[in-house]
């Protein structure tokens, strides 16, 4: 089931941006190609829209949050939406779904949380409660009231905490392929910080492509996963890399010790769980005893379980396609998408 426009959204990926930083096309990949270092700010990887920065606070630490703040192409219709990107992925990769939201008349905010692409990477620890806060602020910026948000991966679980901390500041959610739908705590024991670093550090670029495609069951071509792969390992030439790795492995730990699994039930906001239907990824399952590696990772069937128990909650599953379902099935996402968001 691969997007007949795969290839538009590699090119959009690459599309040269007009932010701070001049882009340069990402390296090839090859064993025989030598990468040219991007910046852990992600400084030389093209955005496809104008990239702005916002000054946040945490723990002390003044750090800087790039956002891209699109307008919508069509007739305004005065709503704005929110994108919140995974774990794994600049918010680029996003490209689109702003375009279907703009074309449609919605204003999109597209924001790299602390810590992740072209935002500052900070030398605390990441902690849900403070990216909640910080995108809040960054709403306040943008004197936007209410949003409905659509999140994806990481995202949902940030999401999650948005809808429950802030619950007036949302009108729908949409969860795409969330992670967090089960408290991996359950499964997975407790990982030293130094052993993440210590596997992170030492893993290949082609390694790191065959974990996207098995972890993740992607139906994309190679050349559509190749900017991920940029985006990871053309940062280890900075020099500054250490601080970057111990952010990227900050975002794991985050992900095991702040499960939000026991608050989904809990919103009361119109939701929709949108989920590819191989999509089984489950962090920290090479981790877990190999007896219950195969209960992880229901995904789907999580999705609907917590779709009936909630007041205002309906679960899609997207057949034949893994993690990224607005990539993998650009028809059937955008269909739900946009239905989602009309509904009264």
């Amino acid at each position: 089931m691969q997007s007949p426009t795969a290839v538009l959204v590699l090119a959009l990926l690459l599309t040269p941006a007009l932010a701070e930083d001049t882009p340069r096309p990402p390296a090839a990949l090859s064993k025989a190609t030598v990468r040219e270092p991007y910046g852990i700010g992600l400084e030389g990887f093209a955005y496809p829209y104008p990239v702005e920065m916002f000054n946040v606070a945490n723990d002390g630490e003044q750090l800087r949050m790039a956002f891209m703040d699109v307008a919508p192409t069509a007739a305004p219709n005065g709503r704005t939406v929110l994108l919140l990107h995974g774990r794994n992925f600049p918010s680029s990769y996003w490209a689109p779904v702003i375009k279907t939201l703009a074309s449609a008349g919605y204003r999109v905010v597209v924001p790299d949380q602390i810590g992740f692409g072209k935002s500052a990477k900070p030398t605390g620890e990441l902690h849900f409660d403070t990216l909640a806060r910080n995108t809040i602020a960054l709403l306040d910026h943008l004197q936007l009231n209410d949003v409905d948000i659509v999140a994806h991966s990481l995202g949902g679980m940030l999401a999650v905490r948005i809808a429950r901390a802030y619950p007036d500041r949302l009108h729908r959610l949409m969860l795409v392929a969330p992670i967090g739908l089960e408290d991996y705590r359950r499964y997975v024991p407790p990982t030293p910080t130094e052993k993440i670093l210590e596997n992170e550090d030492r893993l290949t670029a082609e390694a790191y492509r065959k974990q996207l495609v098995t972890n993740y069951s992607l139906t994309l071509p190679p050349e559509a996963i190749t900017p991920f792969i940029d985006a990871r390992f053309n940062i280890k030439g900075a020099a500054d890399y250490p601080r970057w790795l111990r952010a990227f492995v900050s975002s794991a730990q985050m992900i095991y010790r702040e499960p939000v699994a026991h608050e989904i039930a809990l919103i009361t906001q119109p939701t929709l769980f949108l989920m590819g239907e191989n999509d089984h990824n489950a962090p920290g399952r090479p981790n877990a005893p190999e007896a219950l590696r195969p209960k992880m990772g229901q995904n789907a069937e999580l999705a609907q379980s917590f779709a009936k128990a909630m007041p205002n909650a309906k679960a899609q599953v997207v057949p034949g396609v893994g993690h990224l379902v607005f990539l993998e099935a650009e028809a059937e996402f955008n269909k739900a998408l946009l239905g989602f968001l009309a509904t009264p």
